[in-house]
Formats: C-alpha cells, structure tokens, sequence
C-alpha cells in the first residue's frame, strides 16, 4: 500500500537508513526515530499506520514503546512489526504479548520486506477510516 506513513525506531543509524531507503523506494511516506522517546514525540502530531520497532532500545525498549502504543486509544490501531538482532527464544511471544502484530529478526531481508510490511498493512487495514493526523 505505497504512500502509507511508516516509522522505524531503531538506534542504529545504519539500520535506519537502510530500512528507510528499502521501504521508500517502494513509495511508503517514512520517518526514523533513534529510539521510543522520540517515536512518541513524532507521534504527537503525526501518526503511522505501521511501526518498525526494534525491541532493544536505549532507555524505554521496544517491549515498553508497544505496551504503550497498544494500551492507548488513539495509538491502539498501528500496526507493529517487531525487529530485533538478538532473536532469542522467547522473544517473539514476548513480542506478541506486548501488543506487536508481527515479529522479524535482522538482518532485515530486503528482499522479502516490502511484502510482509505491505501483507500486515493490509491484513490490520482500519476498519472505520482510521486517525490518519
């Protein structure tokens, strides 16, 4: 669903950059934040359809930013695509639990990436025109 608003929060700059330069060729409107604080700031007066989260962040981690995505009502319907380079067992049902939709270990495959983040868009489409601020 080209042309849709994606945030990725990870506190890579390398990860951010290839991320967004994968996603944005594909037409997605993209914005990067370097960890939760600043996704949250960005929030305020812009809101995603989707998040790439990277669950290990600096200060609050990506397990915390989806409690809070997911618990408030006006953040409740983006859609979460956890990522992580320390995929350990646990991690994904720790993920879900957290309120993710969907869950991915790096490195990022950039190949199959459009597609699932195109599939889960359109899997969690909203259902009543969505806030789209």
């Amino acid at each position: 669903m080209p042309g849709e608003p994606l945030l990725i929060v990870d506190d890579s700059a390398t990860n951010l950059k290839l991320l967004n330069f994968v996603l944005a060729r594909q037409g997605y409107e993209v914005r990067t934040a370097a960890d939760a604080e600043e996704a949250l700031v960005i929030m305020r007066n812009w809101r995603p359809r989707m998040v790439l989260l990277d669950l290990q962040l600096p200060g609050m981690d990506g397990l915390e930013l989806a409690r809070r995505l997911k618990s408030d009502p006006s953040t409740r319907q983006i859609t979460i695509l956890a990522v992580t380079a320390y995929a350990m067992k646990g991690d994904e049902p720790a993920a879900l639990a957290a309120g993710c939709d969907a869950y991915v270990s790096k490195p990022i495959d950039t190949q199959t990436l459009p597609a699932l983040v195109a599939d889960l868009l359109a899997k969690n489409a909203p259902q009543d025109g969505g806030d789209r601020r």
